[in-house]
């Protein structure tokens, strides 16, 4: 009887002193220890967390993916799945497995966890081939940012009010996010101490625990002034102290959840029909500047792209706002 496929919620233990990249080639007993698919998942996912530092919804992400691929291949293979016996028919069997229920995005993003995985286990010594070379997953086409337009940015920033201390936590929040172009998850784990209103910065930590200074505008950083000083108190006041700027009704770390759907009610406030989500107003920021004319590179420093091709993105969005002017106000358009 074939066994379920493992849970995706893992529970990592966090970075140690570690070998450095210099110790990382396997010895014997290493390879010897590696021949079994799930506690190869495992410490890729160790390896993920602790050398690549991926965020814990990325790494949850790559679990679910990878125990998915393993329940197939224990119904193909038999329990446990020799890494021996992965080989590239038996990872194409699974794609044309998922193919019919899942969309392209997604079985892509599933392509990508089986190619790191393996890539993986090769530079490990633990596979003496990449099963995944060759491995091809289905074309995407471009898919452009959603934005808000100028106009309905202002509306939402002014919807939740200054009445009380939610109203100013709430405007404070969706400034920064606007103002700084940061990710959700990045405005959530801010702290105190890495936001300098006096010099009008906040210090972002991205992907890959990768550190950015970007700088704020008067807006933001009186909104931030005005919920650090007249509204947070009240809300950690008698509670555990921690530094993070952003607080729930209870003094508490403020989930992604409980402002998800503070977000939706200020976007009804707002007059917004269209789904919204916090990474629109990433979406908004990057392509309003170079709308402004901003350099590319200085709006991938801003965002924290690695990868430059990831910014290019934004430029397609603002071609397309010129080419939309150019048709309006050309008279031989």
């Amino acid at each position: 009887m074939p066994r379920a496929p493992r849970p995706a919620t893992v529970t990592i233990a966090g970075p140690g002193p570690g070998p450095g990249p210099k110790d990382r080639s396997p010895g014997p007993a290493r390879r010897s220890e590696l021949t079994q698919l799930d506690p190869a998942i495992d410490e890729y996912l160790v390896h993920l967390k602790t050398e690549r530092r991926l965020r814990p919804n990325s790494l949850a992400a790559y679990a679910q993916d990878l125990r998915e691929l393993a329940g197939f291949l224990v119904r193909r293979l038999g329990d446990p799945v020799l890494l021996g016996r992965v080989h590239p028919p038996e990872l194409v069997a699974y794609l044309q497995s998922i193919a019919p229920t899942l969309k392209p995005r997604s079985q892509a993003r599933r392509v990508v966890a089986m190619r790191g995985l393996f890539r993986f286990l090769r530079e490990e010594g633990a596979v003496a081939a990449d099963p995944t070379q060759g491995l091809r997953g289905p074309r995407l086409a471009q898919k452009l940012p959603d934005l808000l337009g100028r106009d309905e940015v202002l509306r939402l920033l002014a919807a939740p009010g200054t009445d009380d201390p939610l109203a100013l936590r709430d405007t404070a929040l969706l400034e920064l996010l606007y103002a700084s172009g940061c990710r959700i998850s990045e405005a959530l784990d801010l702290t105190t101490d890495r936001l300098y209103l006096d010099q009008a910065v906040v210090r972002l930590i991205g992907k890959g625990d990768k550190m950015r200074l970007v700088p704020l505008g008067s807006p933001a950083v009186a909104a931030l002034h005005a919920w650090l000083r007249d509204a947070r108190p009240l809300l950690v006041r008698g509670k555990r102290v921690h530094n993070l700027v952003f607080v729930n009704n209870r003094g508490g770390r403020l989930s992604r959840q409980g402002f998800f759907q503070k977000l939706a009610d200020h976007a009804i406030t707002a007059g917004i029909t269209r789904a919204i989500s916090p990474h629109k107003l990433r979406h908004s920021f990057a392509t309003h500047l170079l709308e402004g004319g901003a350099d590319l590179r200085a709006v991938q420093t801003l965002l924290g792209h690695a990868d430059i091709a990831t910014t290019q993105i934004y430029t397609h969005v603002s071609d397309q706002h010129l080419r939309t002017a150019h048709r309006k106000h050309h008279p031989r358009a």
